[in-house]
């Protein structure tokens, strides 16, 4: 492969809508420069609007897509996104681990923008007990860390999710509502570290694949070769500057995309 190509995988749902999942996270790849890949864990049916269902790949086959792509073309970094069952989950994590040299960003995908579920019984505790302790970073929203935690305060939420296993956790506040600033919560080498990122909130409608976007650029950074400090702060540039730019665009009569043409505050494209 040309020295120029710096492979970048995702294993995540399709969305054919185009603003989340696998699309979201190719665009993102390719707008930092990176040769995207991807292994499809479940194919959705949703839009703007939400999501009217899902059916996930069989593991077998998420497994054999994805020793396909690492038997030939080993990706610099890896992200998660919507994973189904627990027994995917189960599956792509004994390959992983084969692995350990590759930066693995984990975002525990549970529901879409729009509310919907995306996940089958029993996937939380398998995401927690799997993945988190092999992950380079994961990044929760509001809800999730919820969800996974039980607690309603962010030193809290990190606390526990450093006790499951996760080194370095960034919990991610877009979807409070605080409509002046947006505040994500940084804690670094299993809570030594702990940083309050601030970011003026945008007004826009549009965020149909925000999280997945977000990953899909931390997982960019790494394998452009940043560290995980200056990872984390250049794709919170790019998501504001990337919902910024595609807060009066009209796609959908719901959540629309971000724009994710967008590096260094240069757009390249336009939606």
């Amino acid at each position: 492969m040309s020295e120029q190509f710096i492979p970048v995988l995702t294993i995540a749902g399709s969305d054919p809508s185009g603003g989340a999942g696998v699309q979201a996270d190719l665009k993102t790849f390719m707008a930092h420069g990176c040769y995207g890949m991807s292994v499809i864990t479940a194919v959705t049916a949703q839009n703007t609007r939400g999501v009217r269902g899902f059916e996930a790949v069989r593991p077998e086959m998420v497994v054999a897509q994805l020793r396909a792509v690492l038997e030939d073309i080993r990706p610099k970094a890896i992200k998660t996104g919507m994973l189904p069952d627990a027994e995917t989950i189960k599956a792509i994590t004994e390959v992983l681990r084969e692995y350990p040299e590759i930066p693995l960003v984990v975002d525990p995908v549970l529901v879409a923008t729009s509310g919907d579920s995306l996940h089958a019984e029993g996937t939380l505790e398998a995401i927690a007990r799997n993945l988190f302790p092999i992950s380079a970073l994961i990044t929760p929203n509001i809800s999730e860390a919820k969800v996974f935690t039980g607690e309603d305060t962010p030193e809290k939420q990190a606390k526990k999710f450093h006790e499951m296993g996760a080194r370095n956790v960034l919990l991610k506040g877009g979807d409070s509502t605080n409509n002046k600033m947006k505040t994500d919560v940084l804690s670094l080498n299993n809570g030594l570290a702990v940083t309050s990122l601030c970011a003026p909130a945008v007004a826009s409608k549009n965020t149909h694949g925000t999280g997945c976007t977000l990953s899909a650029a931390l997982a960019s950074r790494l394998a452009l070769g940043d560290t995980l400090a200056e990872a984390i702060a250049a794709s919170k540039k790019y998501i504001t500057e990337a919902i910024s730019r595609a807060k009066d665009v009209k796609i959908g009569d719901g959540h629309g995309p971000v724009n994710h043409y967008i590096v260094n505050n240069q757009n390249t494209n336009v939606l």
